[in-house]
């Protein structure tokens, strides 16, 4: 009897963490300017900020869909919200859309979330359950390195700074409100959370 009540207890604390994908933080609770003008132009919008983020995430939907559920399969496996992924994928990639043969950044970035192939050895094809694993770790690596550089953050704060870290380096995250000088635009992080947020609207 007592074994069969250690099973049931471990069943009930293995369902209660399955499928969570808030470990590092939430994108929802993160205020964000969104997109800079250096993002939106290229682009054609003419307006800027959260909007023109989340006009530039909507292009990418159709294509993003096509790996919803490899999204949401690797955001549940490492416990990182699957709309995070994708917004990176969308800033990154366009879903996949302006790459060559799964490459793009002149043969550099590899991949729907381009892991540089200048620091990291890429796994996987290009559009792969694996690549998106390895590109979520590194974003996993990069929160963490956050958290330990800033212990007095929120933990939605050391989320957004180890976002912008995925485009830069956690060294150059060097605080709070300018964490994105430095970045491709200088708006990295404030682009993809907004992103986030409308694919966190749309499912993922």
């Amino acid at each position: 009897m007592y074994p069969m009540l250690v099973l049931l207890g471990l069943a009930a604390l293995l369902g209660a963490s399955q499928g969570r994908t808030d470990c590092y933080g939430s994108v929802n609770r993160i205020k964000t300017p969104g997109a800079s003008c250096k993002t939106a132009k290229p682009e054609r919008l003419t307006y800027c900020g959260v909007k023109a983020s989340q006009k530039i995430a909507e292009v990418d939907l159709k294509a993003m869909d096509r790996y919803k559920p490899l999204i949401k399969k690797v955001g549940e496996k490492l416990c990182v919200e699957p709309a995070l992924i994708a917004g990176i994928i969308s800033r990154e990639s366009h879903a996949g859309k302006i790459l060559k043969g799964g490459w793009g950044d002149n043969g550099n970035g590899f991949g729907l979330m381009q892991v540089d192939k200048r620091s990291h050895k890429p796994v996987g094809t290009w559009n792969s359950e694996a690549h998106l694993m390895q590109g979520t770790n590194i974003l996993i690596s990069m929160i963490k390195t956050i958290q330990k550089k800033f212990p007095s953050w929120t933990k939605d704060q050391q989320l957004k700074g180890g976002i912008s870290a995925y485009n830069a380096g956690p060294r150059n995250v060097q605080s709070y409100d300018r964490m994105d000088v430095g970045t491709t635009h200088d708006d990295y992080s404030n682009d993809v959370v907004a992103r986030a947020q409308y694919y966190k609207k749309h499912g993922y």
